[in-house]
Protein backbone atom coordinates (compact mmCIF):
# COMPACT_ATOMS: atom_id res chain seq x y z
CA UNK A 1 0.00 0.00 0.00
CA UNK A 2 2.86 2.52 0.91
CA UNK A 3 4.19 1.91 -2.29
CA UNK A 4 0.99 2.16 -4.18
CA UNK A 5 0.63 5.37 -2.14
CA UNK A 6 4.39 7.21 -2.96
CA UNK A 7 3.84 5.96 -6.87
CA UNK A 8 -0.02 7.86 -6.87
CA UNK A 9 2.04 11.01 -5.23
CA UNK A 10 4.57 10.85 -7.50
CA UNK A 11 2.46 11.10 -10.78
CA UNK A 12 0.52 13.50 -8.99
CA UNK A 13 3.58 16.15 -9.02
CA UNK A 14 4.20 15.05 -12.62
CA UNK A 15 1.05 16.61 -13.98
CA UNK A 16 1.64 19.66 -15.40
CA UNK A 17 0.63 22.92 -13.83
CA UNK A 18 -2.98 24.13 -14.30
CA UNK A 19 -2.80 27.36 -16.76
CA UNK A 20 -4.47 30.77 -14.75
CA UNK A 21 -7.85 31.48 -15.46
CA UNK A 22 -8.23 34.28 -18.34
CA UNK A 23 -9.48 37.47 -16.72
CA UNK A 24 -12.81 39.14 -16.78
CA UNK A 25 -10.65 42.39 -17.51
CA UNK A 26 -7.29 44.40 -16.51
CA UNK A 27 -6.74 47.06 -13.99
CA UNK A 28 -3.62 47.78 -14.96
CA UNK A 29 -3.51 49.18 -18.90
CA UNK A 30 -4.05 52.91 -20.16
CA UNK A 31 -7.02 54.64 -19.90
CA UNK A 32 -8.57 55.19 -23.66
CA UNK A 33 -8.88 58.44 -24.92
CA UNK A 34 -11.21 60.66 -23.63
CA UNK A 35 -13.26 58.06 -21.28
CA UNK A 36 -13.10 56.85 -17.92
CA UNK A 37 -12.22 53.54 -18.82
CA UNK A 38 -9.06 51.36 -19.39
CA UNK A 39 -8.33 49.07 -22.14
CA UNK A 40 -10.00 45.98 -21.57
CA UNK A 41 -11.39 47.64 -18.17
CA UNK A 42 -12.47 45.16 -15.97
CA UNK A 43 -15.26 47.57 -14.34
CA UNK A 44 -16.25 48.83 -17.58
CA UNK A 45 -19.92 47.69 -17.71
CA UNK A 46 -20.93 44.86 -20.03
CA UNK A 47 -24.07 45.26 -22.56
CA UNK A 48 -27.16 44.12 -22.15
CA UNK A 49 -27.97 41.00 -23.61
CA UNK A 50 -30.87 41.00 -26.11
CA UNK A 51 -32.18 37.55 -28.18
CA UNK A 52 -31.81 38.38 -32.10
CA UNK A 53 -34.40 36.67 -34.89
CA UNK A 54 -34.09 33.10 -35.80
CA UNK A 55 -30.48 31.70 -37.29
CA UNK A 56 -31.59 31.17 -40.80
CA UNK A 57 -31.59 28.04 -42.07
CA UNK A 58 -30.01 28.45 -45.15
CA UNK A 59 -27.16 31.44 -46.29
CA UNK A 60 -28.70 34.28 -47.93
CA UNK A 61 -27.49 35.27 -51.77
CA UNK A 62 -25.26 37.95 -52.33
CA UNK A 63 -26.37 41.09 -54.15
CA UNK A 64 -25.91 41.00 -58.17
CA UNK A 65 -23.29 43.83 -57.63
CA UNK A 66 -21.24 41.80 -54.77
CA UNK A 67 -17.83 40.70 -54.75
CA UNK A 68 -18.58 37.19 -53.52
CA UNK A 69 -15.34 36.15 -51.21
CA UNK A 70 -16.60 32.67 -50.05
CA UNK A 71 -20.03 31.34 -50.74
CA UNK A 72 -19.44 27.64 -50.25
CA UNK A 73 -21.49 26.43 -53.49
CA UNK A 74 -18.67 24.56 -54.46
CA UNK A 75 -15.44 22.54 -53.10
CA UNK A 76 -13.20 23.10 -55.35
CA UNK A 77 -11.34 26.66 -55.38
CA UNK A 78 -13.45 27.92 -53.07
CA UNK A 79 -10.51 29.46 -50.92
CA UNK A 80 -8.81 31.04 -54.15
CA UNK A 81 -9.41 34.50 -53.33
CA UNK A 82 -7.81 34.33 -49.96
CA UNK A 83 -4.07 33.36 -49.05
CA UNK A 84 -2.33 32.22 -46.15
CA UNK A 85 0.62 33.13 -44.06
CA UNK A 86 2.74 30.37 -46.16
CA UNK A 87 0.93 31.09 -49.57
CA UNK A 88 -2.12 29.81 -50.24
CA UNK A 89 -5.01 29.35 -47.82
CA UNK A 90 -5.60 25.76 -45.82
CA UNK A 91 -8.32 26.09 -43.67
CA UNK A 92 -10.57 23.30 -44.02
CA UNK A 93 -13.45 22.95 -45.94
CA UNK A 94 -16.36 21.39 -44.09
CA UNK A 95 -20.16 20.09 -45.12
CA UNK A 96 -22.45 22.88 -44.52
CA UNK A 97 -26.03 22.61 -44.93
CA UNK A 98 -27.90 22.69 -48.60
CA UNK A 99 -24.48 21.32 -50.96
CA UNK A 100 -22.40 23.89 -49.41
CA UNK A 101 -19.65 23.83 -47.17
CA UNK A 102 -18.05 26.23 -44.68
CA UNK A 103 -14.49 27.01 -44.19
CA UNK A 104 -13.22 26.16 -40.93
CA UNK A 105 -9.86 27.35 -38.65
CA UNK A 106 -7.43 24.49 -38.68
CA UNK A 107 -4.40 26.11 -37.15
CA UNK A 108 -2.75 27.05 -40.05
CA UNK A 109 -2.96 30.80 -39.57
CA UNK A 110 -5.25 33.78 -40.20
CA UNK A 111 -6.39 34.53 -43.52
CA UNK A 112 -6.97 37.47 -45.73
CA UNK A 113 -8.41 38.03 -48.94
CA UNK A 114 -6.02 38.47 -51.66
CA UNK A 115 -8.06 41.50 -53.29
CA UNK A 116 -7.67 44.71 -51.36
CA UNK A 117 -11.24 47.11 -50.54
CA UNK A 118 -11.13 50.43 -48.39
CA UNK A 119 -14.47 51.89 -47.88
CA UNK A 120 -17.08 48.25 -48.09
CA UNK A 121 -20.06 47.02 -47.66
CA UNK A 122 -19.60 43.83 -45.95
CA UNK A 123 -21.67 40.42 -45.36
CA UNK A 124 -19.89 37.61 -43.00
CA UNK A 125 -21.76 34.38 -41.43
CA UNK A 126 -19.93 32.97 -38.53
CA UNK A 127 -20.80 29.80 -36.24
CA UNK A 128 -18.88 29.11 -32.57
CA UNK A 129 -17.97 25.14 -31.75
CA UNK A 130 -21.45 23.84 -30.22
CA UNK A 131 -19.69 22.24 -28.05
CA UNK A 132 -18.26 24.60 -25.35
CA UNK A 133 -14.80 24.52 -24.02
CA UNK A 134 -12.65 27.38 -22.37
CA UNK A 135 -14.25 30.95 -21.17
CA UNK A 136 -13.75 34.54 -21.50
CA UNK A 137 -11.23 34.92 -24.25
CA UNK A 138 -10.24 31.38 -24.85
CA UNK A 139 -13.97 30.63 -26.43
CA UNK A 140 -15.11 31.17 -29.71
CA UNK A 141 -12.52 33.71 -30.10
CA UNK A 142 -11.56 35.02 -33.99
CA UNK A 143 -12.17 38.47 -35.55
CA UNK A 144 -12.73 40.02 -38.91
CA UNK A 145 -9.80 42.91 -39.67
CA UNK A 146 -10.89 45.72 -42.10
CA UNK A 147 -7.88 46.54 -44.18
CA UNK A 148 -5.61 44.14 -42.16
CA UNK A 149 -5.43 46.42 -39.11
CA UNK A 150 -9.12 47.17 -37.41
CA UNK A 151 -10.60 44.33 -36.08
CA UNK A 152 -14.38 43.51 -35.18
CA UNK A 153 -14.55 40.74 -32.63
CA UNK A 154 -15.55 37.71 -32.69
CA UNK A 155 -16.35 35.78 -29.70
CA UNK A 156 -18.45 33.04 -28.20
CA UNK A 157 -20.63 35.92 -25.85
CA UNK A 158 -23.54 33.62 -25.08
CA UNK A 159 -23.52 33.50 -21.46
CA UNK A 160 -19.90 33.83 -21.42
CA UNK A 161 -18.69 36.98 -19.42
CA UNK A 162 -15.33 38.73 -21.04
CA UNK A 163 -14.12 41.87 -20.50
CA UNK A 164 -16.79 44.71 -22.14
CA UNK A 165 -14.30 45.61 -25.09
CA UNK A 166 -13.16 42.32 -26.23
CA UNK A 167 -16.96 40.37 -26.36
CA UNK A 168 -18.72 39.61 -29.46
CA UNK A 169 -19.11 42.54 -32.14
CA UNK A 170 -16.66 44.62 -30.15
CA UNK A 171 -14.12 47.39 -31.25
CA UNK A 172 -11.68 45.26 -29.89
CA UNK A 173 -9.85 47.15 -27.17
CA UNK A 174 -11.90 49.96 -28.12
CA UNK A 175 -15.72 49.94 -28.23
CA UNK A 176 -18.15 47.18 -26.58
CA UNK A 177 -21.63 46.99 -28.51
CA UNK A 178 -24.64 48.62 -27.36
CA UNK A 179 -26.16 44.82 -26.75
CA UNK A 180 -24.67 41.57 -26.63
CA UNK A 181 -26.72 39.63 -29.23
CA UNK A 182 -25.07 36.57 -29.48
CA UNK A 183 -26.91 33.21 -30.49
CA UNK A 184 -26.33 29.96 -29.22
CA UNK A 185 -22.91 28.52 -29.39
CA UNK A 186 -23.54 25.70 -32.49
CA UNK A 187 -26.12 28.25 -34.28
CA UNK A 188 -24.90 30.76 -37.51
CA UNK A 189 -24.56 34.24 -36.97
CA UNK A 190 -24.66 37.39 -39.28
CA UNK A 191 -22.49 40.39 -39.45
CA UNK A 192 -23.55 43.11 -41.89
CA UNK A 193 -20.70 45.95 -41.79
CA UNK A 194 -20.46 49.45 -43.27
CA UNK A 195 -16.80 50.01 -42.95
CA UNK A 196 -15.51 53.63 -44.06
CA UNK A 197 -11.48 53.85 -44.33
CA UNK A 198 -9.88 56.15 -42.69
CA UNK A 199 -8.18 58.94 -44.58
CA UNK A 200 -4.74 60.76 -44.40
CA UNK A 201 -3.17 63.54 -46.03
CA UNK A 202 0.36 64.20 -45.80
CA UNK A 203 0.61 61.03 -43.50
CA UNK A 204 -1.37 62.69 -40.94
CA UNK A 205 -4.95 61.38 -40.06
CA UNK A 206 -7.51 63.77 -42.12
CA UNK A 207 -10.45 61.29 -40.92
CA UNK A 208 -10.76 58.39 -38.68
CA UNK A 209 -12.41 54.76 -39.89
CA UNK A 210 -15.63 54.20 -38.87
CA UNK A 211 -18.15 51.31 -38.66
CA UNK A 212 -21.93 50.47 -38.24
CA UNK A 213 -22.58 46.60 -37.48
CA UNK A 214 -25.81 44.67 -37.55
CA UNK A 215 -25.09 41.50 -35.60
CA UNK A 216 -27.78 38.85 -36.27
CA UNK A 217 -30.14 42.01 -37.32
CA UNK A 218 -29.55 44.18 -34.25
CA UNK A 219 -27.83 47.21 -34.84
CA UNK A 220 -24.80 47.08 -32.46
CA UNK A 221 -22.45 50.12 -33.79
CA UNK A 222 -23.50 53.18 -35.78
CA UNK A 223 -21.24 55.29 -37.62
CA UNK A 224 -18.33 54.11 -34.58
CA UNK A 225 -14.93 55.68 -34.90
CA UNK A 226 -12.03 53.93 -34.06
CA UNK A 227 -9.09 55.20 -32.13
CA UNK A 228 -7.09 53.32 -34.06
CA UNK A 229 -5.39 50.29 -35.29
CA UNK A 230 -6.45 47.36 -33.01
CA UNK A 231 -4.13 46.45 -30.14
CA UNK A 232 -4.15 44.67 -27.12
CA UNK A 233 -3.78 45.79 -23.49
CA UNK A 234 -2.49 49.02 -25.41
CA UNK A 235 -4.30 52.37 -26.91
CA UNK A 236 -4.78 51.99 -30.60
CA UNK A 237 -3.03 54.42 -32.91
CA UNK A 238 -3.36 55.55 -36.26
CA UNK A 239 -0.30 54.73 -38.43
CA UNK A 240 -0.62 55.94 -42.02
CA UNK A 241 -0.99 53.52 -44.39
CA UNK A 242 -2.20 52.48 -48.23
CA UNK A 243 -5.99 53.44 -49.02
CA UNK A 244 -7.00 49.79 -49.94
CA UNK A 245 -6.34 46.74 -47.58
CA UNK A 246 -7.24 43.10 -47.37
CA UNK A 247 -9.63 41.74 -45.23
CA UNK A 248 -8.24 38.80 -42.87
CA UNK A 249 -9.99 36.89 -40.79
CA UNK A 250 -8.58 35.59 -37.32
CA UNK A 251 -7.25 31.85 -36.54
CA UNK A 252 -6.86 32.45 -32.86
CA UNK A 253 -6.50 28.99 -32.02
CA UNK A 254 -10.59 28.36 -30.88
CA UNK A 255 -12.84 26.53 -33.43
CA UNK A 256 -14.62 28.56 -35.60
CA UNK A 257 -16.44 28.29 -39.05
CA UNK A 258 -17.24 31.18 -41.58
CA UNK A 259 -19.48 30.96 -44.52
CA UNK A 260 -21.56 33.06 -47.40
CA UNK A 261 -18.80 36.17 -47.33
CA UNK A 262 -19.50 39.05 -49.63
CA UNK A 263 -18.43 42.58 -50.04
CA UNK A 264 -19.63 45.73 -51.49
CA UNK A 265 -16.89 48.42 -52.67
CA UNK A 266 -18.12 51.81 -51.76
CA UNK A 267 -15.76 54.10 -52.62
CA UNK A 268 -16.49 57.09 -54.70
Amino acid sequence: MQGMLAALTSALFLLPACAPQDPLGYTDTPKLPNSEWRVHDRDRPRPTVVTPAAVPEVPSKAPSDAVVLFDGSQSEGVLKGWRGRDGDAAWKLVEDCADHVAMEVNGTGDIQTRQEFGDVQLHLEFQTAAEVHGDSQHRGNSGVFFMGRYELQILDSFENPSYADGQCAALYGQTPPRVNACRRPGEWQTYDVVFRAPRFEDGELKSPAKITVLHNGVAVHIDQEFIGETAHRNVARYNAHAARGPIRLQDHGNPMRFRNIWVRPLED
